[in-house]
């Protein structure tokens, strides 16, 4: 790659970075623009050089956020190796997975999310701090949709932080801020798990993949800067955001695969 290839990366690895930080999908800058800027590589090599600056940037701002946000940590801790397992379960059959079919529903979610967050404003605005000590059946269902999200961002992966940052406003009566936290270290744990089986089919571009960590650490500490200082308004804004980016993007592909 020339220089000019590499500055691109570079500032859309930060832009990435910065994406994740707020309210997930860097995904959605980082691939298309691999895929672009180096049209030699395959998809899973793309995703999975995207796989590792991922990891390297949510894990980042997830340290950044966990030191100033409130926070249940062993419960945090129970997360880590579900996800991961899940993940990499996930990422295992995803070979087998019709990425046709799974479109629809996910744009389907999507918007039934967007749209019960528009409608109930106070919605991941405060948190019920009588729910601290999660009763057992919360916790059980919490665990369980954990499992499931963890296992989609293995097979398919868009949307994964905004499903993840509603079922633990919705279950566990979380704000966003301390969703968008937990939400995080289950990303960074899912990650890994995908980011492994990516190892073992040697699919990453290792000299690439670590100047793209680098970059999206950066865009991911900016990111997590933005996240203190807007709190739960700007994340119920940056969740809708998302929402309309996401469906829009995912309409496309379908449009072009039904081509």
């Amino acid at each position: 790659m020339d220089i000019a290839q590499w500055i691109v990366l570079i500032i859309g690895a930060t832009a990435a970075g910065w994406v994740d930080a707020v309210i997930g999908g860097g995904g959605l800058v980082l691939i298309p623009l691999i895929l672009s800027v180096v049209p030699g590589f395959s998809y899973a090599t793309a995703a999975a050089t995207n796989k590792m600056a991922a990891v390297s940037g949510t894990a980042s701002a997830t340290w950044a956020l966990a030191r100033k946000v409130p926070l249940d940590k062993r419960f945090a801790c129970q997360l880590v190796p579900l996800a991961l397992l899940c993940s990499a379960g996930g990422a295992l059959v995803a070979a087998q997975i019709n990425k046709d079919i799974m479109r629809p529903v996910v744009i389907v979610l999507l918007l039934f999310s967007g749209t019960f967050v528009a409608l109930r404003p106070q919605f991941g605005q405060q948190r019920q701090d009588n729910q601290e000590k999660h009763s057992t059946l919360r916790r059980v269902a919490i665990l369980g949709v954990v499992a499931l999200i963890a296992m989609y961002d293995g097979v398919f992966g868009p949307g994964t932080g905004m499903f993840l940052i509603m079922s633990f406003s919705a279950i566990i009566a979380k704000d966003f801020m301390q969703s968008a936290v937990l939400a995080k270290i289950v990303n960074t744990s899912t990650n890994l798990g995908a980011l492994a089986v990516f190892i073992a089919g040697g699919y990453v571009m290792w000299k690439l993949g670590v100047v793209l960590a680098l970059a999206n650490i950066a865009g991911a500490q900016l990111g997590a800067r933005t996240v203190l200082g807007g709190g739960t308004k700007l994340l119920r804004r940056a969740l809708l955001v998302l929402v309309v980016v996401m469906s829009a993007y995912l309409a496309w592909q379908q449009y072009v695969a039904m081509r």
